[in-house]
């Protein structure tokens, strides 16, 4: 597994400090954010933000966020401008498109619409700057676009693969009741757990996503196995949004923890599907 960090699972970290932390647990790259609680880069230039990651040995995975990306007016275009002009001067591979998640935008035919119209406008850009803008569909019932299907429907529709990639989150899969998996299609998974074991499917939040262990609700081991089996070979990238995590006093030994429960747990099915394959018991 190639994982990843995401500045949202650890915001109170300087951006300096940030890198440390991803490089010391051994991920392969990192997504910084513009929409948490200081500055991107805290204040640093792209480009020297660019260069401390790579001089870190870690990967600029990605640039976030633009929201909301499908509601597209003046505004939005400039911010994808701006973003994509930082993600270039920074060295990142993508930038992040966030979609309405305030209950409007919803009705059938005029939420695929939107979508339609804001990547055709944005996909000149991304062609010309050479670069790859992911986009999340949010399980909750007030996104605007939950449905995978219906965002690959629009890639295909722009004929936009190579510029367009989608996010497999594990936390807004579940919320979106699950559904087809596009391997080929996904640029990124974002992983985080939920353990409260009095939440609804349907009452779960940001707020609720903590790091994965054994206690875990999403299924998180069951969806990334079925990716990787299916031809996914890209980052697993840690985004948790609970002040709980947030409030985390050695991070690096509790998502290390974390981690090595994860490749523990995949490490075990593999063998045992290998067994099975063979004809032994397991």
């Amino acid at each position: 597994m190639q994982f990843a960090l995401n500045h949202m699972t650890t915001p109170q970290l300087a951006f300096a400090d940030f890198v440390a932390l991803s490089s010391r647990l051994g991920c392969v790259g990192i997504e910084a954010r513009n929409d948490i609680a200081r500055p991107l880069f805290d204040g640093m230039s792209a480009a020297d933000a660019g260069k401390l990651v790579s001089d870190s040995g870690l990967r600029l995975v990605g640039l976030s966020q633009v929201y909301p990306f499908n509601t597209w007016d003046a505004e939005r275009e400039a911010a994808v401008r701006s973003l994509i002009d930082m993600a270039k001067q920074a060295g990142a591979e993508t930038i992040s498109l966030i979609p309405r998640n305030d209950g409007t935008g919803l009705a059938d035919g005029e939420r695929q619409q939107n979508v339609r119209v804001a990547m055709k406008a944005i996909l000149p850009m991304l062609q010309d700057a050479d670069i790859v803008a992911l986009v999340e569909p949010l399980g909750f019932l007030r996104s605007s676009l939950r449905s995978k299907a219906e965002l690959v429907d629009v890639i295909a529709d722009l004929d936009s693969a190579a510029q367009f990639k989608l996010v497999h989150d594990t936390f807004h899969h579940t919320l979106a009741d699950g559904g087809p998996i596009f391997p080929e299609h996904t640029g990124i998974v974002h992983i985080s757990g939920v353990v409260d074991p009095s939440l609804a499917v349907d009452q779960m939040e940001d707020e609720h996503r903590v790091l994965i262990d054994q206690n875990d609700r999403l299924g998180n081991i069951d969806q990334i196995q079925a990716l990787i089996e299916a031809g996914y070979n890209g980052l697993i990238s840690y985004e948790c949004f609970s002040p709980e995590t947030h409030a985390m006093k050695d991070p690096y030994s509790e998502i290390k923890r974390s981690f090595e429960f994860m490749t523990n747990r995949l490490g075990r099915q593999a063998a045992v599907r290998v067994a099975r394959h063979k004809g032994r018991k397991v």
